[in-house]
């Protein structure tokens, strides 16, 4: 929530070695926000402090133990304002009969439970200051249903379920939980995570249209953080223009 001029508000982007939440931290940082960033691989955080400025903390999110040291982090080193769940991935896009059930469970443990732990352990960070913002990066696939999509789909309903009942949960606390939930995003990582390394594939899913990139997420994400406290953006849906629901996107132009 926005604050007096004087003072320096801190936050804390999970997945934030690329794409979306690398581009959070860069985005907040040149708006002046102290921010600790976290992802699994240390070099990309390293490269990415020196780029910025911003602190860093190797954690992996589906492991309690890293989320509890990353809290413990934050509370020794001046607390938290904001806290961005960014982390989060698609693996596979295979029909229900035929997908695999462990690309299933890490989704869940990722985009769902990781996303619990975190802000589990550091909502009590955010109370201490009087409130703050979580914010919920989910997805289209959060309202939508498309083929070959059931996993992920259902990871982000999840995702947006627990953002929604956490808001109804603590209304009586000055605590924002703002849901965005951005369409096709193309950045170097999502869909070649999920075709498992296949670029052609990939590349494919944003062939013949302009999709939006990380840079529009990490935008939207800084205004709703900057909104006068009294106002809560619940959800916020962000699509390439050429999309008009998951499964009906316009490939005729890319102007």
């Amino acid at each position: 929530m926005t604050t007096d001029a004087t003072s320096t508000r801190r936050a804390l982007v999970t997945g934030a070695s690329s794409g979306i939440g690398a581009a959070t931290v860069r985005r907040l940082r040149a708006d002046g926000w102290d921010v600790v960033a976290t992802a699994r691989r240390a070099d990309r955080l390293a490269a990415l402090a020196q780029e910025t400025g911003a602190e860093v903390f190797a954690a992996d999110i589906t492991q309690a133990d890293d989320v509890a040291a990353l809290a413990s982090y934050v509370e020794a080193t001046g607390g938290l304002d904001a806290l961005v769940n960014n982390a989060g991935g698609a693996f596979g896009l295979d029909p229900v009969a035929t997908s695999d059930v462990e690309q299933w469970r890490s989704m869940y443990d990722i985009n769902v439970l990781g996303t619990l732990r975190v802000t589990q352990a550091v909502l009590p960070l955010l109370r201490a200051r009087g409130g703050g913002d979580v914010v919920v990066i989910t997805s289209t696939a959060a309202d939508g249903a498309y083929e070959g999509g059931a996993g992920y789909t259902g990871a982000k309903h999840a995702e947006r379920m627990l953002a929604t009942t956490l808001r109804w949960e603590i209304v009586d606390e000055p605590v924002r939980v703002i849901q965005i939930a951005p369409g096709a995003v193309a950045t170097e990582e999502f869909s070649l995570v999920r075709f498992d390394g296949d670029a052609e594939r990939a590349a494919a899913v944003y062939a013949g249209y302009e999709p939006l990139v990380a840079d529009d997420i990490a935008d939207a994400v800084a205004w709703t953080l900057t909104r006068p406290a009294h106002v809560n953006v619940d959800l916020l849906v962000v699509r390439p223009r050429a999309q008009a629901s998951n499964t009906k996107t316009s490939r005729r132009t890319t102007a």
